[in-house]
């Protein structure tokens, strides 16, 4: 697999990572000393929060995002063909299809429960939801729409952190009623966002590798080599570390 990615960079970028939340517990410390009036360090504690999402974003974009395989012989006994392709392909292009509607209807509920109070939106109901991942499934066959997706991906990521940022900052109490809560469970609604991410990532690296070229349009795919599970140990070695970030500033 040929992908760009400049470890010093990845390395500098999970550094800050690291150091960050201890910072930004710093500025929130000398923020509540002055937390009626607006000062320089309220200023800081409130556009950090935007820090960590802007370098997730930019780490996707540049290593997550524009995959490129080597296209090596076609042999008999490694390739995946058939039903068996059939399968594999329906049912990762239905998971992720499945995952971007999702995810963009939980930037609108947090749009709509926190600044257009009194509006209720309605979850869409089978038929809608239906028809939504039928039309995000086709723009996922084409390489200029996926990579469109992809970026629509991460600006909805970028808004759901700043949505989440703020309801932190403002101790908004953080219920049942928001649909991000339902997910995994957890109290820690970042962590909720973090692993809706990943999950976009790995289905999202899959179906590059299954749709990569001719691939589909030969119905025929190489079995996965070992090269191709480097991406799968970046994407939870990055995330792992994004994960230590937000437990640290929780």
């Amino acid at each position: 697999m040929i992908i760009k990615n400049n470890p010093t960079r990845l390395l500098i970028t999970l550094s800050i990572l690291v150091v960050l939340p201890f910072v930004q517990k710093q500025w929130f410390n000398l923020y509540l000393f002055n937390i009626n009036d607006i000062s320089f360090y309220s200023i800081l504690y409130y556009l950090s929060g935007i820090i960590c999402p802007s370098l997730i974003c930019l780490n996707s974009l540049n290593n997550y995002t524009y995959y490129r395989f080597n296209k090596n012989k076609i042999y008999s006994k490694k390739i995946i063909k058939g039903k068996a392709l059939l399968f594999i392909v329906s049912i990762n292009l239905i998971l992720l299809s499945y995952l971007i509607a999702d995810y963009i209807f939980i930037n609108f509920d947090l749009i709509f429960n926190l600044f257009l109070e009194g509006i209720n939106l309605q979850q869409p109901n089978i038929f809608q939801l239906s028809l939504l991942i039928l039309l995000i499934s086709i723009l996922l066959i084409f390489r200029n729409s996926r990579l469109l997706l992809k970026k629509l991906i991460l600006a909805n990521f970028i808004l759901i952190s700043f949505y989440i940022w703020y309801l932190q900052t403002n101790n908004i109490n953080i219920d049942d009623q928001f649909y991000i809560y339902r997910y995994f469970g957890l109290n820690d609604i970042n962590l909720s966002n973090v692993f809706i991410l990943v999950a976009i990532e790995i289905s999202f690296f899959t179906w590059s590798f299954l749709s990569y070229k001719n691939n589909l349009s030969d119905w025929i795919v190489n079995i996965p080599q070992k090269e191709d599970i480097i991406p799968f140990l970046n994407i939870f070695s990055f995330y792992f570390f994004i994960i230590i970030y937000y437990l640290i500033l929780t």
